[in-house]
């Protein structure tokens, strides 16, 4: 295996170099640094092993990044005075080099700090660690590859190691994503990569295989004996909010479905793995995605809100849409006949993310059905609506729920940003959650077809009003797929 492969979560020490490509960026500011602050505090980043490097086009000083980046860590009133001096501490780590991404004067800049870094610390060469996270545009992925093959590898394969963070969009379609997985492939290999997939680093998310194989009372359930039907809601309460020329690149498809839901779906509905390693949980996820028969025409209905087109940056006859529920259905023995509702939404009148696995009728009870729903987001929770004799002297039913709210039961611990555990597990070399190469080209597969037609305007948006539920005939089609509404129950949160 090449070096960057798994190595069975051994203990690492030596010199660390986490390089963030893009550090001027928005992504980087608000995600990336904070992330790396957190670990650190954590005691997940040794100060005496640790540099981090910012690189870019931008031309500032060590200074002008650090005061940048401060403005996005825990500081200012609520802040203690432990926090300060944290945030302090962890800034003097932070080093910049500016140079472009296409010439090799910048990377061989950034190798010379990497270096000195590695020498500071008394590394011999070839055990040390190098770790590069790609804030960047996609278009640039091949170009900066290149330079740190040509210029940034570690020197020898001594037990060190080089790997690159790679972050969505992975192309538009089945083509360019092929392109692009040959273009890195070329210069590294598929042990070395981290295409980064932020759901996956969601706690409810990483929850999935425990809650499903090490629950005996879920194990009879989880097939299509007893699930009638299960979706997968992704609702935002606002609209492109100024990223509208970018999204209309993309549209709600491959900005959120394709990669997100799509990810969920793939555990909530594998097969149980041969063993918790990386490679066994990511090939039961390849099947899965295999065995998705083609979207149906009439099991889509995409929408566009009204108002999205008056955004300046998007042109006015735009097809692009800002909504989309489709039915996914997979063609094996444990699911045929269940459809997966897949459904992605902006400017809605909620935002929320969840899965909600709906069981079949009981015969003759009239009550409403049975369901399991895991909160992503917010307020994380997962609760089981079922009926219950209403409290009193009559013999009446209710709907009621047994719930887990995360914020109740586990006061006292954190739950980390999904960015945070991530980017540990790339430090760690565990690769469970982040999407292999094989798996990046069975999901474009699935909707390359319907992108294209989209593309072309053979596939229309019908219009939703903002703040609403979305368009009418997503519900039509939530209906027509067998889905139930429970009507007069709400599930509150319970209240600390």
């Amino acid at each position: 295996m090449a070096s960057g492969g798994n190595n069975e979560n051994v203990t690492e020490t030596g010199s660390l170099s986490i390089v963030v490509l893009g550090a001027s960026g928005d992504l980087a500011k608000k995600k990336t640094f904070p992330a790396l602050f957190n670990l650190y505090r954590q005691g997940f980043l040794h100060p005496d092993e640790v540099c981090i490097l910012g690189y870019a086009r931008t031309k500032i000083s060590d200074d002008e990044l650090r005061n940048r980046i401060r403005g996005y860590l825990p500081h200012g009133k609520g802040a203690s005075n432990d926090q300060a001096e944290d945030v302090s501490k962890f800034l003097q780590l932070i080093k910049y080099v500016s140079g472009s991404y296409d010439s090799e004067e910048g990377f061989h800049s950034l190798d010379k700090e990497i270096s000195a870094h590695e020498l500071s610390k008394h590394t011999a060469e070839g055990s040390s660690r190098r770790l590069f996270y790609f804030a960047l545009p996609p278009s640039v992925y091949p170009s900066v590859c290149k330079m740190i093959k040509n210029c940034c590898m570690n020197k020898s394969d001594c037990g060190g190691w080089t790997r690159i963070v790679v972050e969505k969009p992975f192309g538009k379609d089945l083509e360019s994503a092929e392109q692009l997985s040959t273009q890195i492939g070329e210069l590294f290999d598929e042990p070395q990569i981290y295409r980064i997939d932020h759901y996956l680093g969601k706690e409810l998310v990483q929850n999935l295989l425990v809650l499903r194989f090490a629950n005996r009372f879920f194990l009879p359930l989880w097939n299509r004996d007893n699930i009638d039907n299960v979706q997968i809601v992704f609702r935002e309460d606002f609209g492109t909010d100024g990223r509208g020329g970018y999204f209309d690149q993309y549209g709600i498809i491959r900005d959120i479905i394709q990669n997100h839901l799509l990810q969920v779906l793939c555990l909530v509905a594998m097969e149980k793995p041969v063993s918790l390693k990386p490679e066994h949980i990511r090939d039961e996820k390849v099947k899965v995605l295999q065995s998705v028969i083609p979207l149906k025409d009439e099991e889509v209905v995409l929408g566009q809100y009204d108002g999205y087109t008056e955004d300046p940056t998007v042109p006015d006859n735009s097809n692009t849409p800002t909504f989309a529920t489709m039915v996914l259905r997979i063609h094996n023995e444990r699911w045929e006949g269940v459809p997966f509702i897949l459904k992605a939404g902006k400017a809605l009148n909620s935002r929320k993310a969840e899965i909600r696995v709906q069981f079949k009728d009981v015969p003759g009870q009239k009550q409403g059905r049975n369901e399991f729903v895991i909160r992503l987001q917010p307020s994380e929770a997962m609760y089981m609506k079922l009926t219950v004799k209403q409290p009193g002297l009559e013999m009446s039913t209710i709907q009621s729920e047994l719930d887990l709210s995360y914020g109740q039961r586990y006061q006292g611990f954190p739950i980390p940003e999904a960015y945070e555990r991530l980017i540990l597990d790339t430090i760690r070399g565990d690769q469970q959650h982040f999407v292999r190469r094989d798996e990046l080209k069975a999901a474009w597969e699935i909707f390359t077809p319907l992108l294209h037609r989209i593309d072309r305007g053979e596939v229309k948006s019908v219009s939703y009003k903002p703040g609403s539920r979305g368009p009418v005939e997503a519900d039509q089609l939530l209906e027509r797929a067998g889905y139930v509404q429970t009507h007069g129950y709400i599930w509150i949160p319970p209240t600390l």
